[in-house]
């Protein structure tokens, strides 16, 4: 029997239209507004992420806070075949902010009742940012081409006896059909609901309703409820797992016989993981593996869906690959994890910006008590590591109640220490005119926050001048000991040895240029010139150049700094009765591996190198001779070689 071949021209329109129905883009909506829900958000979009087959494209409904975050969020995070629009909550709050509404959420919780006005796609799947997704959303998707003609939204029946008055809970439910609908998950077909006048629909209805009920409990859900109950024709069904509902009086067990069944899970308590269930323990095991998952190995691609398919070049044999990852590595980085207040702006104000891997967290309580104005942290971190930390501020007497301090998470990727980008991280998210350079394990004098204020106001210092100010170091080696109230005691600690200038017997020229015998005499601020590997802690403008985050790991990272400021023509000048204290730790994996691997030195040898000549090259010749041509670091490197 003969087989009839089809021709390579239909085999590839066959294929192009397979491709298209693979490739087909779903369109998710999420409101978010506030600090604390960005964070809640991206663990959406990680269990979204982590079971899809299809190109994602999120439509995200955002105050500025939110914006803020979460475009800083997907820009680093970089996630192929996934496409973000952002939607200005302010602009559609006047929409539905005359209605009363006792919601948690508050007038945030009532935009989802806009999105067909607010969007230009036919259809979108619509999130909650308190649901956990545990199957693939294109079997929620393909539930369009279910509708009737008459059907716009896509529901599961509220799991709980709210909506039924004489079982209400003793509250006012609005209208609705039996149990009513949850809106957490919905399927909108808005392109049907603009043809419905939804806006004007459900206005309508919500007017006619506030005149015997005066506000709304559930935000949106109240208001379609009502209006499924005048349309119901509007409603497709779905199935109850899609929507499995752990409110506080939850009758979401009726729908499962196991959690093998489950496909989406909504924690839509206001107690969210803390509410009780029966299963819960089952569904917080579910929820942490996404809090916890690492977001990097989410950047997978979708094979088919790339129509230039394109394989990256990377040299896994050369020596320095390490640094050459580091420099080129897009970190993905979630500005503001935790709520942040910054209401009062001076001319004059300095925030203290730092940085900390998880081994270094507990430093952040410590100094907190040393600073109390705003600090800005950038957080080394896991996925994982992330919960511990929130954990420890929550039990934190000292840091949770604090709302100037800015936590900025960028996820570990790579062996090293990426110390420059979480610096500029930690500087580029100050709003304060001036920013104080300082490592975690230091601790400022009590009072410093207001004394360089006042340095500022005397100096007559703008955000335009090129100075630095230097706060001189010092270090213990004691785990435990009174700190000096000013610099009457901090020199007597000195005498006493319990106290020593930083880094004096292992790099001295670190923080020679400081000159020590003469601070200790003098009660004005004084010049000082730059040397090699000068590397003090200080204070400069915000409007400053920012770190070259080539330097990673241990070695030249604020030297190469120091450096570019003097490039630059930046004046130093030492403040008189001011000081920061180097607490004692365990060296790090990188200091480890500068004293330890030649080809590590080697490394940062050539990237210094590299670096010096850029300088030259971009400001002229003149930098030679204003750098001295580093002699002294050289020394030091061989220095260093010649010992091994």
């Amino acid at each position: 029997m003969d087989v009839e071949k089809e021709s390579p021209r239909v085999e590839k329109l066959h294929l192009e239209n397979h491709n298209e129905v693979k490739c087909e883009t779903i369109h998710i909506a999420m409101v978010c507004a506030g600090y604390n829900s960005t964070f809640a958000l991206v663990t959406v979009v990680k269990s979204v992420l982590f079971y899809r087959t299809k190109p994602l494209h999120f439509h995200l409904l955002v105050d500025e806070v939110a914006n803020r975050t979460l475009t800083t969020v997907f820009q680093t995070w970089d996630l192929p075949h996934v496409n973000l629009t952002y939607y200005k909550a302010e602009k559609w709050v006047p929409k539905v902010s005359w209605i009363p509404n006792k919601h948690y959420s508050g007038v945030y919780g009532l935009l989802k009742l806009i999105l067909p006005d607010a969007m230009r796609e036919d259809k979108v799947l619509v999130f909650d940012t308190d649901v956990t997704v545990l199957n693939d959303v294109s079997l929620l998707w393909q539930m369009f081409e279910k509708f009737t003609s008459d059907q716009a939204l896509g529901l599961t029946e509220n799991q709980s006896h709210w909506y039924i008055k004489a079982l209400s809970y003793g509250q006012r439910p609005w209208p609705a059909l039996g149990r009513g609908f949850n809106t957490g998950v919905m399927l909108m077909h808005l392109q049907q609901l603009r043809k419905r006048k939804f806006m004007s629909l459900w206005e309508t209805v919500a007017k006619r309703v506030l005149v015997h009920i005066p506000e709304t409990s559930l935000a949106d859900q109240d208001i379609i409820n009502a209006v499924v109950k005048e349309h119901s024709s509007i409603v497709y069904k779905i199935q109850c797992t899609w929507n499995i509902q752990l409110s506080d009086h939850t009758i979401s067990d009726i729908c499962y016989r196991d959690t093998s069944q489950i496909n989406i899970v909504h924690w839509n308590s206001p107690r969210k993981q803390d509410v009780y269930n029966k299963h819960i323990n089952q569904f917080r095991k579910l929820h942490k593996v996404f809090l916890e998952m690492d977001g990097n190995l989410l950047r997978k691609r979708l094979f088919g869906c790339d129509k230039h398919e394109t394989v990256s070049q990377y040299n896994e044999s050369t020596l320095c690959r390490e640094f050459t990852r580091g420099a080129t590595t897009l970190y993905r980085t979630h500005p503001f994890l935790l709520e942040y207040e910054y209401n009062v702006y001076a001319s004059t104000d300095v925030a203290l910006a730092t940085q900390c891997s998880v081994e270094r967290i507990p430093l952040l309580e410590d100094l907190s008590k040393h600073w109390p104005g705003t600090i800005s942290v950038a957080l080394y971190l896991t996925d994982a590591e992330v919960q511990n930390f929130l954990e420890f501020v929550r039990g934190s007497i000292e840091l949770r109640n604090r709302k100037n301090i800015a936590y900025h998470v960028v996820y570990k990727d790579g062996e090293l220490y990426p110390i420059n980008y979480l610096r500029n991280t930690a500087m580029s998210y100050i709003s304060t005119p001036f920013i104080f350079q300082l490592d975690v394990d230091f601790l400022p004098q009590y009072g410093l926050h207001e004394s360089l204020m006042n340095y500022i106001i005397k100096l007559n210092i703008s955000e335009s001048d090129k100075v630095a100010l230097i706060v001189p170091a010092f270090e213990t080696e004691r785990y435990r000991f009174i700190f000096p109230a000013n610099k009457d005691e901090l020199l007597k600690f000195l005498k006493r040895g319990v106290l020593y200038t930083f880094r004096y017997h292992v790099w001295t020229q670190g923080h020679a240029a400081t000159n020590y015998s003469y601070w200790r005499n003098t009660m004005e601020p004084y010049e000082v010139s730059w040397e090699p590997d000068f590397e003090p802690y200080i204070v400069v403008s915000r409007k400053a150049p920012r770190y070259d985050t080539r330097f990673i790991g241990f070695g030249w990272n604020k030297v190469s700094y120091l450096t570019h400021l003097t490039v630059l023509d930046y004046k130093y000048i030492v403040l008189p009765d001011t000081f920061i204290i180097h607490r004692p730790h365990a060296p790090s994996l990188d200091i480890g591996k500068f004293r330890t691997d030649s080809i590590y030195r080697r490394c940062l040898k050539k990237l210094k190198d590299e670096f010096v000549e850029e300088l030259v090259k971009k400001y002229g010749m003149q930098t030679l001779l204003k750098l001295k041509k580093m002699t002294k670091e050289e020394r030091i490197l061989k220095s260093v070689e010649t010992k091994k």
